[in-house]
Order: C-alpha cells, then sequence, then structure tokens
C-alpha cells in the first residue's frame, strides 16, 4: 500500500469493486481498502440479479451462480398468487448469485486490472484540509497508515460511516430502513427457478418475505419488514422463524444474517470535494425490493469515469465531480428509484384485502419485460380500481 493514489475506495463490495477495475483500466493509481478480512463474508441480500444488469458488467460464470430465474410468484394474504412467468420472452429473467464466489471475482478482476487490494484494513477517518477530502487514515492489521488521494470513493455499504464523517447528512427515518433478516435453508420442497414473495401485514408488515432458490433444494428464506414495525416480541427474525415454522418445518439451517437496507430516497448530493459516494453508502437502492447490485456496480463505475475527467484537469472539486450526481440521477437506474420510492410510498399503506383482491384477479402474467413499473401497469389494467388508491401516481402511467 502506497502513500498516495489517485483514487482510494472504501469498502470492497460490488460498487467498490467496480470502482477499482474502472480506475485501473483507465490508468489511474488506485487502492482498495476492506474492513473484512474475506471479500464476500458476510452476505447480506438475497443475491438476485438480472440477466441483462450482470452481463452489463461481468461475463456470467457457472463457478458464482447458484440459480437461474424463470419466473416468480407473488403470495397474497390469504394464500391466493400471481404467477410471473417468461414465457413470453422464453428467456431466464435472473440469476441468484453466490455473492461469496462473485464479490471475490469481481476483486480479483480489480486486482488483475491493476488495483492495489487490501482487506482487514478499515478506514478511521478522512484526511480532510480546509474541508476537502483528501485521503484516509487507515488502520491496517493494527499498524495506522495516512494514504492521501485526489478523490476517495465511498463505497461502504448502508452505514456509510466514512461519508458521515466527511460531514454528509446519511441519516435515515427509521420508517425508511427495512429490518432484514435471512436464512439460507436446506432440504426443502421448492421450484428451482422461481423466486417467491410473499405479502401481508401478518407475515411482513410494510414489507415482504421472500425465498430465493440456490439449487434443487436450498433457498434464501429472508424478510424485510419496516423499521418502524420491529420491536421485541415482533422483529423481522420473529416473523421469519414464525413462517419457517409453519412452512418449512424440516429445514435445516446453514447460515443466518441480519442488519438494515435503506428503502430511502438516495442522498440529496452524492458528491463533495475530493469525495464521490456509490452503492448502497449513496442510498441507490430499489425502494420497493431493496436490490442494490447493478445498482451499485453502475455507480461505481460511473463515478471513476466522472473522476478520471476531474483528475485529468488538476481540479477534483464538487463542481467538477458533479456530473457524476446529475449523471445517474437522470439514467434510467435514477428514474426508476424516484418512481419505485413513489410506488413503494403508495403500495404499503395497501390493505391485505385490497392486496389480496389484486391477486386473485390477476392469476397469472407473461411479462416480455420483468420490472416494477411494468407490473404495475399490468396490475391497474388489469384491476382498474386499483387506480382510485395509486392516484398520487397518476402521472407516472400517462
Amino acid at each position: 500500500m502506497k502513500d498516495h493514489y489517485d483514487i482510494l475506495v472504501i469498502g470492497g463490495g460490488p460498487g467498490g469493486a467496480i470502482a477499482a477495475r474502472t480506475a485501473a483500466e483507465l490508468g489511474l493509481s488506485v487502492c482498495l481498502a476492506e474492513k473484512r478480512a474475506a471479500i464476500g463474508t458476510p452476505v447480506r441480500c438475497a443475491e438476485g440479479i438480472g440477466t441483462e444488469a450482470i452481463a452489463e458488467f461481468v461475463v456470467p460464470d457457472p463457478r458464482w451462480i447458484s440459480a437461474e430465474l424463470h419466473g416468480a410468484k407473488i403470495v397474497a394474504p390469504d394464500g391466493s398468487s400471481l404467477t410471473l412467468s417468461s414465457e413470453q420472452s422464453g428467456n431466464k429473467v435472473g440469476y441468484v448469485l453466490d455473492r461469496k464466489v462473485f464479490d471475490r471475482e469481481l476483486v480479483w478482476q480489480a486486482a488483475a486490472a491493476g488495483s492495489d487490494v487490501v482487506v482487514k484494513t478499515r478506514a478511521t477517518a478522512p484526511i480532510l484540509d480546509e474541508g476537502r477530502v483528501r485521503g484516509a487514515v487507515l488502520d491496517f492489521c493494527g499498524t495506522t497508515k495516512r494514504v492521501s488521494a485526489d478523490v476517495v470513493i465511498a463505497a461502504d455499504g448502508v452505514e456509510s460511516k466514512f461519508a458521515r464523517w466527511c460531514g454528509i447528512d446519511t441519516t435515515v427515518p427509521l420508517r425508511e430502513i427495512m429490518s432484514s433478516a435471512q436464512y439460507l435453508l436446506t432440504d426443502l420442497p421448492l421450484d428451482p427457478h422461481v423466486t417467491t414473495f410473499y405479502v401481508g401485514t401478518s407475515i411482513a408488515p410494510e414489507g415482504y418475505l421472500w425465498v430465493f432458490p440456490k439449487g434443487e433444494r436450498s433457498a434464501n428464506v429472508g424478510i424485510g419488514i419496516s423499521g418502524r414495525k420491529s420491536g421485541t416480541g415482533h422483529r423481522a427474525k420473529d416473523y421469519l422463524d414464525s413462517f419457517i415454522a409453519s412452512r418449512f418445518p424440516k429445514a435445516k439451517q446453514i447460515e443466518f444474517i441480519a442488519g438494515g437496507v435503506s428503502v430511502c430516497r438516495p442522498l440529496p448530493c452524492t458528491v463533495a470535494d475530493g469525495l464521490m459516494i456509490v452503492g448502497d453508502a449513496a442510498r441507490v437502492v430499489d425502494p420497493i425490493t431493496g436490490g442494490g447490485i447493478f445498482n451499485a456496480m453502475f455507480t461505481g463505475r460511473m463515478a471513476v469515469q466522472v473522476a478520471a475527467q476531474a483528475i485529468a484537469s488538476g481540479t477534483p472539486s464538487r463542481e467538477a465531480l458533479m456530473p457524476y450526481d446529475l449523471t445517474w440521477r437522470d439514467s434510467p437506474m435514477g428514474k426508476s428509484i424516484e418512481r419505485n420510492y413513489r410506488i413503494k410510498e403508495v403500495f404499503i399503506t395497501l390493505s391485505d384485502e385490497k392486496l389480496n383482491a389484486i391477486i386473485q384477479t390477476v392469476g397469472k402474467l407473461d411479462l416480455k419485460e420483468f420490472s416494477t413499473f411494468n407490473l404495475v401497469k399490468e396490475l391497474i389494467f388489469r384491476n382498474p380500481r386499483l387506480l382510485l388508491d395509486l392516484a398520487p401516481l397518476r402521472d407516472i402511467f400517462k
């Protein structure tokens, strides 16, 4: 690890890895610092991603694909279900990844491109000069080292301590933090190519429960509920344990993880003098699904592309880095985050009775393109009365 780099990346998840790889490919000196001793652990997501989304950044590899997805099912509170299939397109629509292998592959690619990589290296403070970020203080295996950089990229996840230390308000309202818990279960009956989502106030208040297959008889079974619905005796884990006991009583637990996922709007601004914020740290997570793998990689790559130009000009100021913030917000990804946030805010108010009615009247949908927007459009088409509940979203569907 050197004393100075063009770019210092804090965090070794998909966003940080793609940022480091992109920087190295552009000929910039770059160091990726990960606080944990091993890349890819612990896994803190359901590990699902679309096929086209992943192909934009890396060639799909069976080594880190646990399952290929051909469809999905949404189960209403009363047990009725809505099946989403890919029959019209005839293609698989997504993958369930093995994040332990996938994340390491991305970091290996960054290293192969020329990035320095250090693990068990925690950023403990930014290096500031009259308000401008000029690097970070790193605790490297018990040794403290000051590493300067023209640009620091905060890719340190939902906690985003580094951005907060730099003076960025990263506070997320309690109601917009999804309290999550997930087991990796084996020895359970399932369709290995279909994801299943369960909704309802008694199952997952202001959230949903998911079953993501990871092979013939294994799956990530998890839940996310609104932080304001969580408390003693009714935590996310309590709802999840109850569901598993009733639906999969013979399943065996292999892993367990818990944590929080932001389902709020992104940070008001994701740049400062010498600082760029990407991925979960920037709150660019889908507010409905909580998914953020693609969004992290997308913002990680874009941040470096803008940083490279700013560094070449010799002025990586807030103004020089601002095209990153403006461009990702104006991208299809940025627009979908805003749209899905508004949809989420309406759908969490729907009663179980309305959710039952919606799903009962549809039954099955064949979607050429899987997206929340297309799903909601189809639901409205099949249930015109839903327009009354979605009146605040009328402009979205014009």
